[in-house]
């Protein structure tokens, strides 16, 4: 074993000389790609834009989020990711198969790409698989994947493989995962499905039935990230918005408040306290004591909430830290995971070595 061991870590070596090592975040609102020696070189919207007549990629990325809403009937702009797995096969292909060759243009070389993705926790086995398999057919070489608060945990180099635990929520757009991690793998997680989408629908709900204002999803973004706040006491915040009146059914502007998204987004923010403290519930007491040391690790941009951090401490009575440009944790975490894939094998979710078996 330890002779084809070493035949198999020659042969990544060599095929590394021909190929591109590729980490992707592949998330329900934004997908990020990291490449090795160079960063994380695309952030884009996971949106594609398709012609309905001919089956055509239109536009792909943060080209096709600005089409949202401005489309003739032909063209629609649908996100292939719904609660950060895949609705759209064929559609996710596509995209994936733009960012990989967005991400080597100019860096092309013979072989396909090596490329780790991170994917939400507690997916099944059959969505697995069709992230692989979307992969794949994207032109990747080799497939490894891996859950999300695990790469976000590596990302922001907490001691993964100490006996040790650490606690990382990963607020994204689709999903909330909350993962509690020890000796490389995953002792307690949980997937839920509140985070940025579910804000944003929060908020079109509230003016909808509050100011009988119809506005679409980007606005509903803009509102959150501008006045967004989920505890009082802080600066007030006010924000203008612009709508449909769904009396007169002609445009209109109200001004909003901090208070207002507060309302709007208080029961999902209720259900996301209520997962994480049901996590500590479950998860052993030795891990617990661990955990209460180190403390929790917000990431995904859902961190970026202004005074969640404050709330989840309040409630939890856990010291809550924001990591490090929280948006690319987990990107940065599948970096480092190909940098040496051995040492991470433990953390892996599943990889091409697993099914080649069954392939």
């Amino acid at each position: 074993m330890d002779f084809l061991g070493n035949i198999h870590q020659y042969y990544e070596r060599i095929a590394g000389l021909f190929s591109n090592d590729i980490g992707i975040d592949l998330g329900t609102a934004n997908t990020l790609v990291y490449v090795k020696g160079r960063g994380t070189v695309i952030n884009e919207p996971s949106i594609v834009a398709m012609n309905q007549k001919t089956g055509q990629v239109v536009a792909v990325g943060a080209v096709a989020k600005d089409m949202l809403g401005r489309t003739p009937a032909h063209i629609t702009a649908v996100q292939p990711l719904i609660d950060g797995v895949i609705s759209d096969f064929e559609v996710t292909e596509e995209m994936l198969r733009y960012l990989i060759n967005k991400a080597q243009r100019g860096h092309t070389k013979l072989l396909g790409p090596r490329v780790v993705i991170g994917v939400p926790s507690g997916i099944t086995s059959v969505e697995v698989r069709a992230v692989r398999d979307a992969a794949k057919n994207a032109g990747a070489r080799e497939v490894h994947i891996i859950e999300e608060p695990m790469a976000a945990a590596i990302g922001i180099n907490l001691p993964v493989h100490s006996p040790s635990g650490s606690m990382v929520i990963d607020i994204g757009g689709g999903t909330t995962d909350i993962g509690v991690i020890a000796l490389g793998g995953m002792v307690n997680a949980r997937n839920v499905r509140v985070a940025g989408d579910r804000f944003n629908a929060d908020i079109i709900a509230y003016v909808r039935n509050e100011h009988k204002l119809l506005i679409g999803a980007k606005t509903a973004e803009d509102i959150k990230i501008a006045a967004g706040s989920v505890i009082e006491g802080m600066e007030p915040l006010r924000y203008s918005v612009r709508g449909r009146d769904l009396i007169s059914g002609l445009p209109r502007e109200i001004e909003l408040t901090d208070q207002d998204i507060r309302q709007a987004v208080a029961h999902s923010i209720e259900e996301l306290v209520e997962a994480a403290k049901e996590i500590l519930e479950t998860t052993p007491p030795e891990i617990v004591s661990d955990v209460m040391q180190r403390g929790v690790y917000l990431a995904g941009g859902g961190a970026l909430i202004r005074g969640l951090p404050e709330l989840l401490e309040e409630v939890l009575g856990i010291p809550v830290k924001v990591a490090q440009d929280p948006l690319t944790a987990v990107v940065r975490g599948t970096g480092i995971v190909l940098d040496d894939i051995e040492a991470y094998r433990e953390a892996l979710l599943t990889s091409d070595e697993d099914l080649a078996p069954h392939a």
